[in-house]
């Protein structure tokens, strides 16, 4: 096993973590297990496979488990953990209480919707990779996507009306 090639993939999987946890310490915890399993489990990758997919599955099915045996706590990320983690460092001319809205908001999704969504969009993985990840049909990946794309910008447009009425999206 080349320990470069699971640190270079280290980002990636704090990233996926924080997302889907909504937790710094959580999401270190997740993201050191997953590293473990993978460590214990390497045989199992296939090499000239895509490494970050593999990891994605099993930090997702370790994550899974975790819900399964206990409800996640409900906790805020700290305004300026959310800031760094999501947009990669504070800028000036951003209202920083849309970050949190967000990881808000991204919480309040049902988990099996989170995780594709986040699949998709944060970490830039194809319907297909998402699929074989969370070991689902690609048409339920789209499913899913679709519906918490809805339930996400319903959300965040209740989150942002009744203090930044400005900032809310015309129908």
């Amino acid at each position: 096993m080349d320990a470069r090639l699971l640190a270079d993939q280290i980002p990636s999987l704090r990233r996926y973590a924080r997302a889907l946890t909504g937790n710094a310490w959580a999401a270190d915890d997740l993201v050191q297990d997953t590293l473990e399993r993978a460590c214990s489990k390497w045989r199992l990758w296939v090499v000239g496979s895509d490494l970050r997919a593999w990891l994605f599955t099993v930090m997702y099915n370790i994550f899974a488990s975790q819900l399964r045996r206990t409800p996640p706590p409900h906790s805020v990320v700290p305004l300026e953990d959310a800031a760094q983690e999501l947009h990669g460092g504070s800028d000036p001319g951003r209202d920083p209480g849309m970050g949190l809205d967000l990881q808000r908001c991204l919480m309040q999704l049902p988990e099996e919707q989170r995780a594709v969504l986040l699949l998709v969009t944060l970490e830039d993985l194809s319907y297909a990779e998402v699929a074989k990840v969370l070991g689902i049909p690609a048409g339920t990946v789209m499913s899913r996507l679709s519906r918490a794309r809805v339930r996400l910008h319903e959300l965040m447009d209740g989150a942002l009306a009744p203090h930044r009425p400005g900032l809310r999206r015309l129908k």
